[in-house]
């Protein structure tokens, strides 16, 4: 019975996770990337000041988040 409990316990949480993800896009306009970050790199900041705040005194750079750059532009008539 535990088991079983901790097993749907476990599946809401990745679903909350999973589903939950989309609300965060305006916030993830730019991503620190570099040798130790992979591609698209640390997609977490909102601004441009703050990616290169983070980025000072290491061997990174900011960039935009591949994810907003190429979303589907809305045209309105």
């Amino acid at each position: 019975m535990r088991r079983t409990i901790l097993t749907l316990a476990s599946f809401a949480t990745l679903l909350a996770a999973t589903f939950s993800a989309p609300a965060h896009a305006a916030n993830d306009r730019y991503c620190l990337q570099g040798r130790s970050s992979g591609y698209p790199g640390n997609c977490q900041f909102a601004s441009y000041q703050q990616c290169l705040a983070t980025a000072s005194g290491t061997n990174a750079y900011c960039g935009l988040n591949p994810h907003y750059a190429f979303a589907q532009q809305r045209y309105y008539y």
